[in-house]
């Protein structure tokens, strides 16, 4: 199955909340997120969630370009992870 990502990494304003939530309380997101997946949050983890998500999905991309992107911008990958969740969440497909 390969798929694609619903929401680009920049497209942090098409969900205000989840936009706010990653600005001020990023940790808070990231364990949302870990939840979402029946997985434990740790500190840390993010990169692991977001490799899991993607093979989850078959989504394209490597480990090495997650922690990429999660190196270089955290808050706009947690948020683009946590709206795709919610879009596969709407559409019965997570």
């Amino acid at each position: 199955m390969n798929s694609d990502w619903q929401t680009g990494v920049f497209d942090c304003c098409d969900d205000l909340g989840i936009c706010l939530c990653g600005a001020f309380f990023p940790l808070c997101l990231s364990c949302q997120i870990a939840s979402d997946m029946s997985e434990c949050c740790l500190c840390g983890a993010s990169v692991a969630l977001r490799t899991l998500y993607r093979t989850r999905y078959g989504i394209a991309g490597s480990i090495c370009g997650d922690f990429l992107w999660l190196g270089c911008f955290p808050l706009c990958t947690l948020c683009q992870l946590k709206r795709d969740i919610e879009k596969r969440k709407a559409v019965n497909a997570f």
